[in-house]
């Protein structure tokens, strides 16, 4: 059996090495906004903007990301700040992901700037790992105009921790052979999952440094910290006990999402915005044949952080209605009133059977419900997506290009409209 090797491959300042990027191709003879001392940041005028990225001049004045625009400005005078853009920032990535998927077998998309690759077995095809790793970074620079770091070892945790080495346009290894050198001398606040108070309450114990926790007695880690001791004390070692994900991934399932140009800050802008896709998401489920026991929905705000929250039903479904009525549920537990610029619906759990655990009253409701999508559905497909309305999307500028819960684009789709 080979040995494995990961890449995790992570884009650097990816924000600003995006919209540097777009300015280069506008124009050849444009300043590249990474050799100055810049950063990508909300709108400073509406007392919000924070910084999202910064060039290696402002992190060297002290720039932080994640600091308020005012704060990076008083270290950095200097400053020249851009606004974001999270449409840009999509396409960026969804070209970063394609061209990695035409040399790496396998590609988890870890975030929207950085990604594993498993490269096990293709030794015969593209030679030694790293020197391949190295060609990727530059046909990475090269066809899309910004810079990666590379990352490479036997497991994920490594090659993540290895990507984090010196920036930027960088290849590094972190086998486990090389971790009393180049992984243990590294502060303890430099581990993958250990956070500031996690680190202070190790230091008060005399664990400085990677190191120090890997030659720990585990159990007295446990102690200290129960469970998360336990996964730090592994992670420390070199071994991957957990999946590196920021949140439990989703079974096979089905989503959309949609990137908003403009701030959504009222729940009913946004619970039609959940309807126009629960809409698509509902369609494509029933035209797979398919049955969803897990909804999730995602809320990007105006400064990009991001929250997801997801449930189990207590029955699988295919009924929009359901769907949606779900994700507004998790909708009013999630959202903190923040703009919204971003919001994303998906399923989980798919399977070709159904089960329920209804009422007699919910079974026909259920029923009248399915044949009533089935019927939409039907009718959509014979005369396209804006033969069949909500009544509320008559009178609304709520917009999901491809979605059936969008507008009708003319009068003459409305004749076969249906108020449902």
């Amino acid at each position: 059996m080979p040995t494995p090797i990961i890449y995790h491959i992570d884009v650097n300042s990816a924000f600003l090495s995006w919209e540097a990027a777009r300015r280069l191709e506008e124009n050849p003879d444009a300043l590249d906004i990474r050799t100055i001392a810049s950063a990508i940041g909300g709108n400073e005028e509406m007392r919000h903007g924070i910084v999202l990225a910064k060039s290696p001049l402002a992190k060297k004045c002290g720039v932080i990301t994640g600091e308020p625009l005012a704060h990076a400005r008083r270290k950095c005078p200097n400053l020249v700040t851009f606004p974001p853009d999270f449409e840009l920032y999509v396409k960026r990535s969804n070209d970063f992901m394609t061209l990695l998927r035409e040399y790496a077998p396998e590609v988890e998309a870890y975030s929207i700037d950085e990604a594993f690759c498993d490269m096990t077995g293709t030794g015969s095809l593209y030679g030694d790992p790293v020197e391949f790793a190295r060609t990727l970074k530059d046909k990475i620079r090269t066809e899309l105009g910004f810079t990666v770091n590379i990352g490479i070892s036997s497991n994920r945790l490594l090659a993540k921790m290895a990507s984090d080495f010196e920036k930027p346009d960088k290849v590094h290894t972190l086998f486990p052979e090389e971790l009393p050198e180049k992984f243990w001398p590294l502060p303890i606040e430099n581990l993958f999952f250990v956070g500031k108070s996690t680190a202070k309450k190790l230091r008060s114990f005399g664990i400085h440094t990677i190191g120090n926790l890997a030659g720990s007695d585990r159990n007295t880690i446990v102690s200290l910290l129960k469970s998360h001791g336990d996964t730090i004390w592994h992670y420390a070692n070199g071994i991957e006990i957990t999946e590196l994900s920021h949140e439990a991934p989703m079974n096979k399932g089905y989503g959309n999402s949609i990137t908003i140009h403009y701030d959504v800050t009222d729940s009913d802008t946004a619970k039609k915005i959940l309807l126009s896709l629960c809409e698509t998401v509902g369609a494509r489920i029933r035209d797979a044949g398919a049955y969803i026991s897990v909804v999730q929905i995602q809320i990007v705000d105006n400064e990009f952080r991001q929250r997801c929250h997801q449930t189990t039903l207590p029955s699988s479904t295919n009924i929009t209605e359901k769907i949606y009525e779900t994700a507004c549920c998790l909708f009013d537990s999630l959202w903190d009133h923040s703009p919204i610029r971003l919001l994303g619906v998906s399923t989980g759990k798919a399977t070709t059977e159904s089960y329920e655990q209804y009422s007699l009253f919910d079974t026909g409701k259920n029923e009248r419900l399915s044949k009533l999508n089935s019927a939409v559905d039907d009718i959509r497909r014979r005369f396209g997506e804006d033969s069949v309305k909500r009544a509320c999307f008559i009178e609304t500028s709520t917009k999901n290009k491809g979605s059936a819960g969008s507008m009708p684009k003319n009068k003459d789709s409305l004749s076969h409209f249906l108020k449902l």
